[in-house]
């Protein structure tokens, strides 16, 4: 009966008197272990056996120095460095929704062809021409002229030769417009079969003319009387005496065959009234006024 009662206290007992021997075990490791060392946590050396397998990353040598391990350290960053591949992806993304547009898209624009590109840019040189040309006017005009387009404006040339007797006036005519580059004929105030210019508005105009007098029967008397002259005349209406005219008076003199008689000047036409070029031959003789003498005229302003 003893017995059964041993075995049943052992049975019972033995857990815990198994547990109190292992603390004690455990206690007495830690009075025997020296005081600066530590006790490896319990899965130490499961993880120091793990790594038994893998090559040990280098230590750099102590006599390297601080530069050594900061070099190396830079590069190990480096290579550990994340992929920024990505980065750059979304980046660029970013900057190219920046650099559109704000608001709604709006409708195509029109298509631009190189003909409208040559138009454009011809028109600008045109204008730039313009302005320069007005900048280097300005400081030679008065105040209040400026560049403007020239509506009435003509040059021609008297198409055949003239015969003028003596001490007679006559009115010249039969020009013809000249088809060399720099004449020019503009508006409709010049009539060149009767070598009239009527004008079209009220105005001021400045004419000039420029005649080939042939004075070869004059060269064969033996003295010239005073009045052995020629008149160069623009007139309005044909009215010498009595309007204003532009006159320019010429001895026969002249050694030459020919000589040329040069009249200009202003005069201001009403709407409707023409001027036109007289010659007044004082001479006692035939003179002839050669083909190609000029006339030519210009609307100044109104």
């Amino acid at each position: 009966m003893r017995r059964w009662a041993w075995a049943v206290v052992a049975v019972l007992l033995g857990p815990q008197l198994a547990l109190l021997g292992g603390l004690g075990a455990r206690l007495e490791a830690q009075r025997t272990q020296q005081p600066g060392q530590r006790a490896d946590p319990p899965n130490a050396t499961a993880s120091a056996s793990s790594r038994e397998g893998l090559p040990k990353a280098p230590k750099p040598s102590q006599a390297s120095g601080p530069e050594f391990s900061d070099a190396h350290m830079t590069w190990l960053n480096f290579v550990r460095r994340p992929d920024d591949s990505a980065l750059r992806k979304r980046c660029g993304s970013r900057d190219k929704k920046q650099r559109d547009l704000f608001g709604p898209p709006g409708p195509p624009g029109a298509e631009v062809t190189p003909e409208t590109l040559l138009r454009e840019f011809q028109e600008l040189l045109k204008e730039a021409t313009e302005h320069r040309f007005s900048g280097l006017l300005d400081p030679l005009l008065p105040q209040g002229v400026g560049l403007r387009l020239v509506g009435e404006a003509f040059h021609c040339r008297l198409q055949g030769p003239r015969r003028v007797d003596k001490r007679t006036l006559v009115e010249l005519h039969g020009f013809q417009a000249p088809a060399a580059q720099g004449a020019f004929l503009r508006g409709s105030g010049l009539s060149l079969a009767s070598g009239r210019f009527t004008a079209p508005a009220s105005g001021i105009f400045q004419f000039s003319a420029s005649l080939h007098v042939d004075h070869s029967e004059l060269q064969g008397k033996a003295r010239l009387r005073a009045r052995d002259v020629v008149r160069a005349l623009i007139c309005i209406e044909s009215l010498c005496q009595r309007h204003m005219s532009l006159e320019a008076i010429s001895g026969l003199e002249s050694n030459s065959r020919v000589f040329t008689a040069q009249v200009q000047g202003l005069l201001q036409l009403q709407a409707g009234q023409y001027a036109s070029v007289f010659v007044d031959n004082g001479s006692g003789a035939v003179l002839t006024i050669q083909a190609g003498s000029s006339f030519s005229g210009l609307l100044l302003g109104t």
